[in-house]
């Protein structure tokens, strides 16, 4: 069995990753350390809690003393690090966390699977040859776009907000220890993923939430803001690859070519809830679509240009939008309506 540290597993996409993984890869361990700070939910990861090759750690990744434990108890030969604070509002009025769990919490990763894999710089212990630190990061990198053009791996870094900053930063870090050890690295960078298990204060869980409850459903500004949206699953597929064939010290870009407003999503999600969960009195759930101040800074569009990815590594995403959002509400229907029918009957 190869022992692989999955960071942040409990989050929305970890937990997407953890089960696919496990799946996918018969000859692997999972020791998944989160914080369960309010985006990592364990419940989230039920499926496989009794999984005889995962382990789940409650720890912060900013505890070195903790991280070279796990190295030294599990002899850790590869690792896949989604833990990250992530959220722009809370950057935005927070930012503190975020400087401490994004930047820190890297340096103490790559910090200690250098020490215990390799003996100097561009020098791998024998048993540690094909251990792989994998970092996943994000397209708001590079701040922002006009109506036109796409980003690229080779986009220069321009982050708008606190929450982009510091992986900004994290990316840095790891570009660094490939340049100066030598270490075995790669990075990808995604747009902005949905899916089941996201968290209920993100986009579609909020529309979807706020949709069923009868409230008001808050858009940012006028709603043109653009986002490439990439099916949560499709991501894991990417990441997948990435970790076992890209090339060391690489970057590639993950996004699913699914370019929509957030007046599209909202729409969108609201005609999907008029077709499976009407509402009472026959009037649509569109009539709840309100819009509220823009978030500071917001960004007006992001969009990924996944030609190497796709060429070099063969992936492509199986969901369009409009097939990966009809998955999406199906779960948070199921979610939000069944399981409290059955905890009412």
């Amino acid at each position: 069995m190869v022992p692989i540290l999955v960071t942040g597993g409990a989050g929305f996409i970890g937990s997407n990753f953890v089960p696919y993984f496990l799946k996918a890869h018969g000859n692997v361990q999972l020791i998944n350390i989160d914080l369960l700070t309010y985006a990592g939910d364990l419940e989230n990861l039920k499926e496989i809690e009794e999984h005889e090759r995962y382990t789940f750690v409650e720890g912060d990744i900013c505890d070195r003393a903790l991280i070279a434990s796990l190295f030294e108890k599990y002899d850790i030969q590869g690792v896949i690090h989604f833990a990250a604070e992530s959220h722009v509002d809370n950057s935005i009025t927070d930012p503190d966390a975020f400087m401490r769990t994004n930047i820190m919490g890297t340096f103490n990763l790559l910090d200690v699977a250098k020490n215990h894999w390799m003996v100097g710089p561009g020098i791998y212990k024998e048993a540690y040859k094909h251990s792989r630190f994998h970092h996943v990061s994000t397209d708001e990198v590079y701040g922002t776009l006009g109506k036109e053009g796409l980003f690229m791996e080779t986009t220069p870094y321009a982050p708008n907000s606190p929450y982009s900053a510091s992986k900004a930063s994290s990316d840095f870090i790891v570009r660094s220890y490939h340049h100066t050890y030598g270490m075995n690295v790669v990075t990808t960078n995604c747009s902005n993923n949905y899916g089941p298990k996201q968290h209920d204060e993100k986009l579609i869980p909020t529309i979807i939430r706020k949709a069923l409850a009868g409230d008001d459903i808050p858009i940012y500004g006028d709603g043109s803001n653009i986002r490439d949206w990439l099916y949560v699953l499709d991501h894991c597929k990417g990441i997948d690859l990435a970790y076992y064939k890209g090339t060391t010290g690489e970057t590639y870009n993950i996004g699913g070519r699914n370019e929509r407003n957030n007046v599209y999503i909202a729409q969108k999600v609201c005609a999907i809830l008029d077709k499976k969960h009407p509402r009472a009195g026959g009037k649509g759930y569109q009539e709840l679509i309100t819009y509220v101040k823009d978030r500071a800074g917001h960004d007006f569009r992001y969009a990924i240009d996944a030609t190497k990815i796709e060429n070099e590594l063969g992936w492509k995403a199986d969901e369009n939008f409009e097939t990966g959002i009809e998955k999406t509400v199906d779960w948070y229907l199921n979610r939000y309506v069944e399981k409290k029918k059955s905890s009412l009957a």
